[in-house]
């Protein structure tokens, strides 16, 4: 007798899984120079929190994700019980990702804008994840486990709600969040990256919010800008290669 895990477990850890599993393809590249938006000496000097502690505090926000994913699949039910009732559809599926990204953008907008902007929520929250001054893939999730718990999980928990999806369509949409989210902390502009051709919220644009000079722009995430558009906080860029390898995202309008 086979052992086979629910969707809904799946649903619960296969991000996680995901989420390491592609930062290692990330490490592996990651002494490519010629790529990178910071050298790896930068990343040394500049950055305030050491690698180790960086795994522990992802680990520690998974963990709580993890937790309120099953809690939250126990509650809503399982792929069984949805199958009854609904006929799904490959348009339905769309709509319902869609719906998820949008809804994940708006939260994730306006509550990391407003912990930019309120000096307690910054100085004693969110500035743990700007200790990464030179982002890095690993530490996509780095932050403090209050924050973790408002942007991610409960952003990740309205939109599994308000979409509508099931424990299995999550499956796939928050292990693409996940992958999304890690290349937007690569640090790396690779040629012939996807994420860079189909959307304008990668891992240059992340970088400029990263940077002292763009602190107060570029708050959108995971996967739209159009927030920072609509509201002024959109900071452009443009990607300049540095004389001793590299990129650099360079901002095209200060205010």
């Amino acid at each position: 007798m086979g052992f086979v895990l629910s969707d809904e477990l799946l649903g619960a850890f296969a991000p996680i899984l995901v989420y390491w599993i592609y930062s290692g393809f990330y490490v592996t590249l990651s002494s490519l120079e010629r790529y990178r938006l910071h050298s790896k000496v930068e990343e040394e000097e500049k950055n305030l929190v050491s690698k180790s502690n960086v795994v522990k505090g992802v680990l520690l926000q998974q963990f709580i994700q993890a937790i309120v994913a099953i809690l939250l699949f126990t509650v809503t039910g399982s792929d069984a019980d949805s199958s009854k009732t609904q006929q799904f559809s490959l348009l339905v599926l769309a709509s319902q990702c869609v719906t998820a990204m949008l809804v994940l953008d708006t939260w994730q907008y306006f509550m990391h804008r407003y912990m930019h902007h309120n000096k307690f929520l910054y100085k004693h929250i969110h500035s743990q994840h700007h200790r990464l001054v030179v982002p890095y893939a690993y530490g996509a999730l780095y932050n403090h486990p209050i924050e973790g718990l408002l942007l991610d999980t409960v952003g990740g928990a309205l939109s599994f709600l308000i979409s509508g999806m099931s424990p299995r369509t999550s499956i796939f949409f928050f292990s693409f969040a996940t992958i999304k989210t890690v290349d937007d902390h690569c640090g790396l502009c690779l040629p012939g990256n996807l994420f860079h051709i189909l959307f304008k919220n990668n891992s240059a644009y992340h970088d400029v919010h990263h940077q002292l000079y763009g602190n107060k722009f570029n708050f959108s995430q995971p996967f739209f800008v159009m927030w920072d558009r609509i509201l002024g906080t959109y900071m452009p860029y443009s990607l300049e290669k540095r004389k001793d390898g590299g990129f650099e995202a360079r901002p095209t309008k200060q205010d």
